[in-house]
């Protein structure tokens, strides 16, 4: 396809994570070629049946140029979320850039809560008990896969 506005005008590395259940950070770098007057906007839409809704709170690089955007009470929902930044400039137009991205791969879970250890001396020795990580839409705990790393001292 392509795209109105000067080449190399666009954004890169556009990348998003999830973390603490409901908060988003999105980062990315101004294009290369784009003039030092460039200002970008990000646009996201949570679902197919959701508002397009610019960020509310802009991360802001040197020249006070958006360079991300912070989330808070993100919901995961099942489609694919998509965003859109794009640019302005006094001098020339800029492309924009939009991806589709499914929230769930970006989440960083929070550990597992309540993680017990309770040794006795029988051969049994010891049994670790742990409740699965909090997070918002997973709703069988069944999913969560686990892993146990047992130093000796």
């Amino acid at each position: 396809p392509v795209f109105a506005g000067m080449n190399g005008s666009a954004i890169e590395n556009f990348s998003c994570v999830i973390y603490n259940v409901s908060l988003m950070n999105c980062t990315w770098q101004a294009g290369r070629d784009a003039p030092g007057d460039t200002q970008y906007f990000l646009y996201w839409q949570n679902s197919r049946y959701g508002d397009e809704m610019e960020c509310e709170l802009y991360i802001k690089g040197e020249n006070g140029r958006n360079m991300g955007c912070r989330f808070q009470n993100v919901r995961i929902e099942t489609e694919k979320t998509y965003f859109l930044v794009n640019g302005s400039s006094k001098d020339s137009l800029i492309q924009f850039y939009d991806e589709y991205i499914q929230l769930y791969k970006i989440e960083i879970l929070t550990p597992p809560l309540n993680v017990t250890v309770n040794c006795t001396r029988d051969p049994a020795g010891c049994i670790i008990t742990w409740q699965p990580p909090l997070t918002s839409h997973v709703e069988n705990v069944n999913c969560f896969q686990y892993e146990i790393s047992i130093q000796k001292k």
